[in-house]
């Protein structure tokens, strides 16, 4: 497993904001607005932790016209996962 992959993805973790967006993110896509909303959050604030936790790979984006939406990327969840079972 490549160490830089297991350290951003465990430092973009490391933010009470960030695993508040996971955890909204456990429930489905949301654009920013959205996301903005529910966690009562600036959009400009959100941006930052949304661009670590997308430095990171643990969220995917797609844009729809003006919106992008954010997702869970899984497979970044099962590789941490995996690193961390080999303890």
């Amino acid at each position: 497993m490549t160490h830089q992959l297991v350290f951003s993805g465990f430092h973009a973790l490391s933010e009470p904001i960030r695993i508040q967006v996971i955890e909204l993110l456990k429930s489905g896509e949301f654009c920013v607005n959205d996301m903005c909303q529910r966690l009562d959050i600036a959009q400009s604030k959100l941006s930052f932790h949304l661009k670590a936790l997308r430095d990171a790979d643990l969220v995917s984006v797609r844009q729809a016209g003006r919106h992008k939406y954010y997702s869970l990327n899984a497979s970044q969840f099962n590789y941490l996962e995996g690193y961390l079972s080999e303890y």
